[in-house]
């Protein structure tokens, strides 16, 4: 399965780049994930309960980060084993740019592999499943990124407080105050 999509976050490229390879930022990002621990030099170790159809597995597996160029690209590369369940296998190739006005586009390619019983449920469920879940990763990511999307709509047009009108401020609050916000759901 292969799918490519791009998502624009409201945070500026470096902080993106830094939100992909902190293994909090991870652990809020991944669905089902329950642990991930690691660095991006050595690698991630990471267990995530994932049901898929009518099989339910806890997979236990490694993330590996390569061709990194800072603020720029990476790739994703994870494998877990899910025991009787199966493994699964993918990565993803991100590429982040400066959307003009202090934001980011961020865009990826991803691919991702089935083994063992979680294959043999087709690949229609599997392929709709994968997507789902990177399509998840990169929500959830603009999510802790930016903070939740009704918040910000509550506020705007307001005029009072935190108001469209010091958006520039308010943006780099949004950029800076990630870890912060990820440090508070724990």
């Amino acid at each position: 399965m292969q799918m490519s999509d791009k998502r624009e976050i409201a945070a500026d490229p470096a902080t993106v780049y830094a939100a992909l390879l902190d293994p909090e930022v991870l652990k809020a990002c991944v669905p089902g994930a329950k642990e991930v621990e690691g660095n991006p030099q050595d690698g991630y170790t990471a267990t995530v309960v994932q049901k898929v159809g009518p099989v339910k597995a806890t997979f236990k597996g490694r993330v590996t980060m390569s061709e990194m160029v800072e603020n720029e690209s990476l790739v994703i590369t994870g494998e877990g084993k899910g025991g009787a369940a199966g493994f699964a296998r993918g990565g993803a190739r991100v590429t982040i740019e400066p959307d003009g006005s202090g934001g980011t586009v961020l865009s990826y390619d991803v691919e991702a592999k089935v083994g063992g019983k979680i294959a043999q449920l087709g690949s229609r469920l599997i392929d709709g499943f994968a997507k789902k879940m990177a399509d998840q990763f990169f929500a959830n990511l603009q999510e802790v990124l930016e903070g939740p999307q009704e918040a910000e709509g509550e506020g705007e047009g307001e005029g009072d407080g935190a108001g469209a009108g010091d958006t520039e401020e308010s943006g780099e609050k949004k950029g800076k105050g990630w870890l912060r916000r990820l440090a508070g759901r724990g």
